[in-house]
């Protein structure tokens, strides 16, 4: 059994702890609201350019856009999405095991622990903006056209609640054939000069509206996490306090008995 100045130590350790919890679950709490209004927000803005880019391709002229072209080789790239720091339970991880699956694929990290993984310069998920979309997607675009590779995706973190979130992949080029058509929608001058100008904005509209939604996942992830930390903290302070209060009665029944003994002599 420990003596009773080590079982101080370690209550006085794990309150630390505990408080350091807290104080993460807060700040994490506070984040929750910003970052489910920006998910919200480009939910809405993917969705206007998903449909807008279905109406286009479902016309036969854009079949000769070299977004539509099908490459052979599968040449893949793949944007990977995690968070800028840990402590938010398996977000991290449930990216990477996904990343396991694209071996052959070459990885372009947002997010400082992804950046860590993948031994790349550091790029920020949550401080990542629109001009930095816009700035990649234009590259990715360029050098799709020149037939640099052959697919593009995204993997990502899909937020479903504050307690459940799914890592998935989003294949983003080339555009797949759309099945919705609308007389009522005439795009000028055509179908396919509008779709080979809307690609990159397209591209960089799916590339930050993720971005939300994995920041949105990471906040909820981490709540949970530290609310999970807090509670077991909490338990290890009952189990410690219970420990030191039989430690120090033992301590004091050993006093007295040798005191009694003494004295009998």
């Amino acid at each position: 059994m420990a003596n009773t100045k080590e079982l101080r130590v370690r209550i006085k350790s794990v309150n630390s702890t505990l408080q350091l919890t807290k104080a993460m679950g807060l700040v994490a709490s506070s984040k929750i609201r910003r970052a489910n209004e920006g998910m919200y927000k480009a939910r809405e803005y993917v969705k206007s350019l998903e449909k807008s880019v279905s109406l286009l391709t479902s016309s036969p002229d854009c079949l000769k856009s070299p977004y539509m072209r099908q490459g052979e080789t599968q040449r893949t790239k793949i944007i990977v999405i995690a968070g800028d720091r840990g402590l938010a339970g398996g977000y991290n991880a449930n990216v990477f095991r996904l990343c396991a699956q694209f071996l052959d694929a070459e990885f372009i990290p947002i997010g400082k622990r992804a950046c860590e993984r993948f031994s790349k310069p550091v790029v920020s998920s949550e401080k990542y903006y629109f001009k930095d979309a816009n700035d990649l997607a234009e590259k990715l675009c360029n050098d799709f056209v020149e037939n640099k590779f052959d697919r593009l995706g995204i993997i990502y973190t899909k937020y479903i609640s504050v307690m459940s979130a799914e890592p998935q992949i989003k294949w983003i080029l080339p555009f797949e054939k759309g099945d919705s058509s609308d007389a009522t929608v005439v795009f000028e001058p055509d179908h396919l000069t509008v779709l080979n100008s809307v690609a990159r904005e397209y591209v960089a509209g799916m590339l930050i509206s993720y971005i939300r939604e994995s920041f949105a996942s990471e906040v909820a992830a981490r709540r949970m996490a530290m609310d999970s930390a807090g509670k077991n903290a909490k338990q290890m302070i009952e189990d410690l306090s219970l420990e030191y209060n039989r430690a120090r009665q033992g301590a004091i029944t050993q006093e007295i008995t040798e005191i009694v003994a003494g004295s009998g002599n």
